[in-house]
């Protein structure tokens, strides 16, 4: 009996214009990516909890962003004689000490820890994506200069570095974003480089590279494009790690500053208020954090299985 090969898989290259098996029709380059994208959403959606997690990310993305619309108050909005009480109806998280809303203040604290996050991974992922792209392709004393680089930031004590450096800096959200990215570039270099060293070598990049494609062609048309899972799913847990490493820094002092707000600034006023009337304070930007790093984890996840021909059934 002769094994039925798996329809879903498509790694081999086709040519344009080459038959297809047992139709006689053609099948050109746009069918088969187009071919490549259905069965990457096709086992994106197996991943239940990975579309769920979708989905809340994209609302917490969504009622953040619009709160100049969406929030029951204006922006810092004070009512003095009210100070901080629990949840009721007319405050869903209730108010801190100078009667805010606190459920306002999270909507505007969530757009600079989503932008933080969403902007460390763009910047991390495009730096790192480069390094290991160069350290993967060149060889000989290309790959050793760049890795050398890549390990000595990966020995950097991180937070102490940050802190000295937002201390000197300041404190802005873009001088964060900046300082995060510079630090946090090296483990989607290490992860590219493995990737493109692996793949080198194939058949079509040596077809590619007899034909004449120069190094600039081959690393971004043939080598990148096939490291795509691996980059995507770092650059999710990219956007975890800077939403938790700010807010790590705003517990301890180093973070964004009034009047600008962030989920872990709202968490190192609340710092003690632990055990007290006042605990809504701390739980509820707690709970928004735990929430978006467990969404974020959970679609890289779904999107390390779909990319991973593997998981297909």
């Amino acid at each position: 009996m002769t094994a039925v090969p798996n329809r879903e898989i498509l790694d081999v290259p086709t040519e344009e214009n080459e038959p297809a098996p047992h139709t006689g029709e053609f099948i050109d380059d746009e069918t088969v990516v187009r071919s490549q994208w259905q069965l990457f959403w096709k086992r994106f959606f197996r991943h239940r909890m990975a579309v769920i997690s979708a989905i809340v990310l994209l609302l917490i993305i969504f009622v953040c962003f619009a709160a100049p619309w969406l929030a029951p108050y204006p922006k810092n909005h004070q009512n003095l004689t009210l100070g901080a009480v629990g949840p009721s109806a007319q405050h869903w998280f209730g108010t801190d000490d100078l009667g805010r809303d606190q459920l306002t203040e999270m909507m505007y604290a969530g757009q600079i820890s989503l932008k933080i996050g969403l902007a460390v991974a763009l910047i991390s992922t495009l730096m790192g994506t480069l390094f290991g792209a160069l350290a993967g392709y060149f060889s000989e004393w290309t790959d050793q200069v760049l890795m050398r680089v890549t390990d000595l930031f990966l020995v950097v004590p991180a937070i102490a570095i940050l802190a000295i450096a937002i201390k000197k800096f300041g404190n802005s959200a873009t001088t964060i974003i900046l300082i995060l990215a510079g630090l946090g570039w090296m483990y989607i270099a290490r992860v590219v480089r493995s990737q493109i060293l692996s793949i080198k070598e194939k058949e079509y990049v040596e077809a590619a590279r007899a034909s004449g494609a120069s190094h600039k062609r081959i690393i971004t048309r043939h080598l990148i494009p096939n490291t795509i899972g691996p980059i995507l799913v770092n650059a999710t847990l990219a956007i975890a790690a800077a939403i938790i490493t700010e807010s790590t820094l705003s517990f301890l002092g180093f973070g964004v500053q009034p009047p600008t707000t962030s989920w872990g600034r709202m968490l190192a006023d609340a710092e003690g208020y632990v055990g007290t009337a006042k605990a809504h304070l701390l739980y509820f930007p707690g709970l928004a954090i735990l929430i978006t790093v467990m969404c974020v984890n959970f679609i890289g996840d779904g999107l390390r299985d779909a990319f991973d021909p593997q998981s297909s059934r």
